[in-house]
């Protein structure tokens, strides 16, 4: 068996990035930004208001001051208004700021009364600094200022930024396109009743949804049973139009050889027996893809997962999650490890693997999350699996007993 790291690195050290290409960004969410994001203007623009209240000039504030009011700013107007000692203009969020003002009192800490014939006047509750809840320009970005690092994840509050800065493309690494496929000829779709010795495959409606929701375009590569033509063509078909192969089942080491025969003869393939439980089996390579379109043409990654689904499922997680998020251009490629305690025991048994527990979390009473198991821990326990918003790592050893502090994989927000 190999380490889990070491495994890790032999398949991030053969995946790239697939080519940068520009986009709208109405098209760039979940992908990585090819390009640092840079300020060319002050954000924002103007000085304005960051409360509904009274524009003023802080000298003039103080409990009980009285000031006239001489002008109303509403949002998006432009009028040019100006505020001398002694006076306010009542001001909307956002506004931009009167000439001479400097400061604002809030709606809340004011009153307002009016007073023939000098009109409205408006009563401070109490005084203010020069800048209280005054937005100054460039306060957020100014010209020149780095605001997105490349690599950077598009993400709806990336849009808003985006957009904030006047832009309608980005330069982004191309989404890429992942062919999935499940191999046996146990593997039956549909509803139906099942025939003697068959399961419905839900490995590839599972993993075409990881993928999805990673970010990738998936294109479904069906069943494909166990015959060596089949699988070659399958494959040969895959990567002709696909940026990297999910395929699940033949991995194993008492399974059919026909997945490995074949792969071996088109790919470049290593054959794996990760310490991990569940997902021990793993085979990962490349295969030439052999298009005519330069932009695309090159090595395919292949990632090889167990059958079991649950295994599937892991597997992905930790190797090709991580490695088609490489191949789309990102710098953060797994998800957020976190602390925990156990609020029951999570035993397991010594055999040289760190095992990764199906696991359910819950605010803990002081603070932090807890966890308890989510059911059945076999491999091909799916019920459990789907309960699941969390992977617990337990090191090789007898496991955690109730309160002890543990590492967990967050499988959702």
């Amino acid at each position: 068996m190999i380490p889990l790291e070491e495994a890790r690195r032999f398949v991030l050290d053969r995946v790239e990035p697939t080519e940068v290409v520009e986009v709208r960004i109405d098209q760039s969410q979940g992908l990585a930004l090819a390009e640092v994001v840079r300020s060319d203007e002050l954000v924002p623009p103007f000085a304005n208001s960051a409360m509904d209240g009274f524009a003023v000039r802080a000298a003039d504030t103080s409990p009980g001051a009285r000031l006239k009011v001489v002008a109303t700013v509403a949002a998006g107007s432009g009028a040019e208004v100006t505020i001398a000692t002694g006076e306010a203009a009542r001001i909307m969020t956002g506004a931009l700021m009167p000439d001479g003002a400097d400061s604002v009192v809030m709606v809340e800490d004011t009153t307002v009364s009016v007073e023939p014939p000098s009109g409205e006047v408006v009563t401070i509750g109490h005084g203010v600094d020069a800048g209280h809840h005054v937005r100054p320009a460039g306060d957020d970005m100014r010209p020149g200022d780095e605001v997105l690092p490349a690599g950077t994840e598009v993400t709806p509050a990336v849009i808003g930024v985006l957009h904030t800065l006047g832009r309608r493309v980005v330069m982004v690494h191309r989404r890429p396109v992942v062919g999935v496929m499940s191999t046996g000829d146990e593997l039956v779709e549909g509803g139906g009743p099942l025939g003697r010795g068959q399961i419905r495959d839900s490995n590839r409606p599972t993993l075409s949804a990881l993928a999805a929701a990673a970010g990738c375009e998936v294109v479904d590569l069906g069943v494909v049973r166990d015959d060596p033509d089949a699988i070659r063509d399958a494959l040969h078909a895959g990567v002709a139009r696909c940026d990297a192969i999910l395929s699940s089942g033949g991995v194993s080491m008492g399974d059919f050889d026909h997945v490995k025969a074949v792969l071996d003869e088109i790919g470049d393939m290593r054959w794996m027996q990760v310490a991990i439980r569940p997902a021990k089996p793993l085979a990962f390579g490349t295969i030439d893809s052999a298009r005519d379109d330069p932009t695309r043409a090159g090595r395919v990654p292949v990632f090889g997962l167990p059958g079991n689904p649950v295994s599937s499922i892991v597997s992905f997680e930790l190797f090709a999650r991580p490695g088609l998020r490489r191949l789309m251009g990102h710098r953060s490629l797994d998800r957020p490890r976190v602390g925990a305690r156990a609020a029951e025991p999570l035993s397991r048994r010594s055999d040289g693997k760190v095992h990764f527990a199906r696991v359910v979390t819950a605010p803990h009473p002081d603070g932090g999350l807890e966890v308890r198991s989510a059911g059945s821990q076999g491999s091909h326990h799916t019920a459990a699996m789907a309960t699941a918003d969390a992977l617990a790592v337990l090191p090789d050893g007898d496991g955690v007993s109730v309160g002890d502090a543990v590492e967990i994989i967050l499988l959702a927000p």
